[in-house]
C-alpha cells in the first residue's frame, strides 16, 4: 500500500510536468533525426573538379563512375592546374582529380598509370573516404581494361549491404537518448526533492529506501519504453529494418534503462544540489558514451580502455540494438548482454542504497 501510494504520487508529478515530457519526446524523435542527418559520415555530394589531360572515353567513364552514385558532384573541368588550385583553395571544389596525358595508353599496355587526387584535408574523415572511393573506382577501371584474372572474387556485405553510416547512426542516437533520459531525469528529480525538503519528509515516514527507488524509477522507465514507439517511426523513415523481435527489444531496452537510471540514482545519492547533479551527470555521461563504441570502435581503443568499456552499459545495449535490428538475432545470442545490463543495474542501485542509508544514519 505504501509503495502504491508513492507510485501514484510520482507518476502524477511526472506526467504533470509537460516540459519534461516534451524534452524526453524531443530527444527520442527530433533530436535523433537532426543528429542522424548532421553526423552522417557517408560521402555525399562532395564537389569534384577534374583536370583531364587525356580526354578519352576511358577517362570520361572514370569521371561518370565517380559522379553517378551521388558521392561526388562534378563542378567542372579546369583548363589548367592553376585554375584547379584556385577552385580548391576558394572552396568551389573539395577534391580535384588530375588525369595525366596518355593515361589510357598506359592502361591498355597493362602498366600502372599515374592518377593524382588533390583533397581538401581540413576534414580528415571526408578526405580519407573520398580517397578510398577514387581508389575503388580506379581498381574497377583497371579490371575492365583487360581480361582480368581467371578468378574474380564475389564480395557480399551482410547486415548493411550499401555500407551507409546512417543505419548505425540512427540506432546509436536512440540509444544515447535513452541513456541521457535514464541518467539525468532521476538524478534531477531526487536532488530537487532534497533541495525543497520533501525528501526529509519521506524519510520520517515508514517508506523504505528500496520503495523510494522503485517510485523514482518507474516513471522514467515507463516513458523511456513508451518513447521507443515514436522512435520506431524514425527508424522506418531512415529505412532501417527490424529483423528481430520487437518484444525482445523492449525487454532489453527496459534492462538498459534500469542500468542508466541506476547511474542517475547513484548521482542523486551523492549530490546535494541540482547544479551538482547536472554537472556530475554530464561528467559520467561522456565516458560512458566514449567507451561504448558509438563514436569509435572498441577494438581500436588501447587495451586498458577496452577493459574499462566493460563497465559501460551502453556498450552492451549497442550490441543488442544493432543485433536485433540489423542482424535479426535473438535471446540465444544476446543473453550475455542482458546479464551484464542486469548486473550493472543491480550494482548501481546497491551502491546508491548504501549511500542513502549512510546519509540517514
Amino acid at each position: 500500500m505504501r509503495l502504491a501510494s508513492l507510485l501514484i504520487k510520482e507518476l502524477t508529478q511526472f506526467f504533470r510536468d509537460r516540459v519534461i515530457l516534451f524534452l524526453i519526446l524531443w530527444l527520442y524523435t527530433v533530436e535523433v533525426v537532426l543528429c542522424t542527418y548532421a553526423l552522417g559520415l557517408d560521402l555525399r555530394h562532395l564537389p569534384l573538379a577534374v583536370y583531364d589531360q587525356d580526354r578519352t572515353p576511358i577517362t570520361r567513364s572514370l569521371v561518370d563512375g565517380l559522379t553517378r552514385g551521388g558521392s561526388f558532384d562534378l563542378v567542372g573541368y579546369s583548363a589548367d592546374m592553376t585554375q584547379a588550385d584556385e577552385w580548391l583553395q576558394g572552396g568551389r571544389a573539395r577534391a580535384v582529380l588530375v588525369i595525366p596525358p596518355r593515361f589510357t595508353q598506359a592502361l591498355w599496355r597493362d602498366e600502372t598509370p599515374g592518377l593524382q587526387l588533390l583533397l581538401d584535408g581540413s576534414d580528415a574523415n571526408t578526405a580519407a573516404t573520398a580517397r578510398n572511393y577514387v581508389v575503388l573506382a580506379m581498381q574497377s577501371l583497371q579490371g575492365g581494361a583487360d581480361a582480368g584474372p581467371p578468378v574474380q572474387p564475389a564480395i557480399r556485405v551482410w547486415y548493411n549491404p550499401d555500407l551507409t553510416y546512417t543505419r548505425f547512426m540512427v540506432l546509436s542516437m536512440i540509444a544515447l537518448a535513452a541513456l541521457m533520459v535514464g541518467v539525468i531525469h532521476p538524478a534531477a528529480t531526487i536532488v530537487r526533492e532534497k533541495e525543497v525538503g520533501t525528501i526529509e519528509q519521506l524519510r520520517v515516514t515508514p517508506i523504505r529506501t528500496r520503495e523510494l527507488f522503485v517510485a523514482k524509477t518507474v516513471p522514467t522507465l515507463a516513458i523511456g519504453v513508451l518513447s521507443v514507439f515514436p522512435s520506431l517511426l524514425i527508424v522506418w523513415w531512415f529505412g532501417v529494418p527490424l529483423r528481430g523481435s520487437l518484444p525482445l527489444f523492449l525487454v532489453f531496452t527496459a534492462l538498459f534503462l534500469l542500468s542508466a537510471i541506476g547511474i542517475g540514482v547513484l548521482i542523486a545519492a551523492i549530490c546535494r544540489t541540482l547544479q551538482q547533479a547536472l554537472l556530475l551527470s554530464f561528467f559520467g555521461l561522456f565516458p560512458v558514451m566514449f567507451l561504448s563504441g558509438t563514436l569509435a570502435p572498441v577494438a581500436s581503443m588501447p587495451g586498458f580502455l577496452q577493459y574499462l568499456s566493460l563497465a559501460s552499459p551502453l556498450r552492451y545495449y549497442m550490441d543488442v540494438i544493432l543485433g536485433i535490428f540489423l542482424k535479426g538475432i535473438g535471446i540465444a545470442e544476446l543473453w550475455p548482454q542482458g546479464l551484464a545490463l542486469a548486473g550493472i543495474g543491480a550494482a548501481l542501485f546497491g551502491a546508491a542504497a548504501i549511500v542513502f542509508r549512510r546519509q540517514q544514519a
